[in-house]
């Protein structure tokens, strides 16, 4: 025999053998399986137990309630409480982190405040800035163009109202005056019936209330002069504040962003970036609505010849910028000089227009001009504005409602399940399989 037929011979009998070991273990599982089907225990043959009962608390697994407690006494407190407690410790944490926040914008609110005109104002300008920039211009020039158009508005507005002012002070003084006798004569002759000892009374008491505060007064007016300081560097600031934001403000967000971990970079710029627009639409809308009051309410001052007309629109425009309150308070400072100039016939009639502008504009103008995008209700406006007003004054009150709306808009996009859409340039580096 040639040494491949050995070869082949032997793989063949291994063959065989193998075959044959598979067939007598196949037999042998099938006899045990017979075996295991005629018992009372499956898989073991032959071995017959009594019959099922229900399980004692003694056979039981005893199984430890909420198991994934650290501690086993944990268990023993109940679920609610553990619940409360939670939320009480998060909710702690939370407040200590406002009132040091808090207090950290007061210590800094002659920085802070200025800073937050010049992102409204910034909301404000940059449309015209985009639009000088389609024009080609450059933009640090594009920027330049647009805040000094913007200071000459202002500055000719205010020297409008200023002048105006001036002249007709000395006739309203004497208007006042006339009032001031009108309302003795009522104290006299009215349901109280004072006399003329009483009122001299009371005159003397001012007059010796003002002398032994006159050291106060002082004082009070030396704060003026620093706090008119204060209203200057403020002023400063805020130019030099707008314009950066206006030239270099997506820079500054870019590399405010830069500073946050990779993975929530995305989440953070698409909150930015929904939140700055919502401020833009905001202050449209407002600056839309406060003209629309200050028109409304001016024409009727126009129509009934109301003295300091000028002055007064623009603090009708002024006031409409705090919502809900700031246009009433404006007109009814419309409403006073109309009573004190032509009585109380043509004050009602004032009255009576500023209601109806009031009107017109929460229900039609703040519906169908704010959209749902700035939409907040109105108990937040309130209680915004009244917060706001305590910690930093009528700023803070003209403050407060976009602050409100636009951490609003943060919040929702920063919670939302979603995936912020990329921008065109982005780079997706995806991870590959080997």
């Amino acid at each position: 025999m040639s040494r491949f037929e050995q070869v082949r011979a032997r793989l063949r009998h291994a063959y065989e053998s193998g075959r044959e070991s598979v067939r007598s273990a196949s037999r042998e599982r099938g006899s045990g399986s017979a075996a295991a089907a005629d018992s009372d225990v499956p898989g073991v043959p032959g071995v017959p137990v009594a019959p099922l009962s229900p399980p004692t608390p003694e056979s039981e697994p005893q199984l430890t309630p909420y198991a994934s407690l650290a501690n086993e006494d944990d268990a023993e407190v109940p679920h609610a409480l553990r619940l409360a407690a939670a939320w009480s410790w998060r909710l702690i944490v939370v407040g200590i982190v406002g009132w040091a926040l808090i207090r950290v914008i007061g210590a800094i609110q002659v920085v802070m405040i200025p800073l937050a005109i010049a992102l409204l104002l910034s909301a404000l300008l940059a449309p015209a800035v985009g639009w000088l920039l389609q024009a080609r211009l450059p933009r640090s020039l594009a920027t330049a163009i647009v805040l000094i158009c913007g200071i000459a508005a202002v500055v000719g507005t205010l020297t409008a109202v200023v002048n105006e002012f001036i002249a007709g002070v000395p006739e309203l003084s004497a208007k006042a005056t006339d009032g001031v006798r009108t309302i003795q004569e009522w104290l006299k002759t009215g349901p109280l019936h004072l006399s003329d000892n009483q009122l001299n009374k009371y005159i003397d008491q001012g007059q010796q209330w003002v002398n032994e505060n006159t050291q106060s007064l002082t004082s009070g007016a030396l704060s003026t002069a620093a706090t008119l300081f204060e209203v200057l560097t403020g002023m400063l600031l805020v130019l030099f504040a707008t314009f950066f934001f206006l030239r270099d403000g997506r820079k500054i967000w870019r590399f405010l962003v830069r500073l946050l971990p990779v993975n929530a970079r995305w989440r953070v710029d698409d909150a930015g970036t929904a939140a700055w627009a919502t401020l833009v639409a905001y202050v449209r809308a407002t600056v839309l609505v406060a003209f629309i009051d200050a028109l409304g309410i001016g024409i009727a001052l126009l129509i009934l010849k109301i003295p300091f007309a000028v002055p007064l629109i623009a603090l009708v425009f002024l006031g409409a910028f705090i919502p809900i309150v700031g246009a009433a308070l404006s007109g009814t400072v419309a409403v006073l000089v109309a009573l004190v100039d032509q009585g109380w016939v043509i004050a009602l009639v004032v009255l009576g227009a500023v209601i109806v502008v009031q009107q017109l504009e929460g229900h039609v103008l703040q519906p169908i001009i704010m959209g749902r995008a700035v939409a907040i209700h109105p108990l937040a406006v309130i209680v915004g504005i009244a917060a706001f007003a305590v910690l930093a004054g009528i700023v803070g009150a003209i403050v407060a409602v976009p602050l409100i709306a636009v951490l609003n808009t943060a919040v929702r996009r920063l919670t939302a399940r979603r995936v912020p859409e990329l921008p065109p340039d982005a780079v997706v580096v995806t991870a590959q399989t080997p």
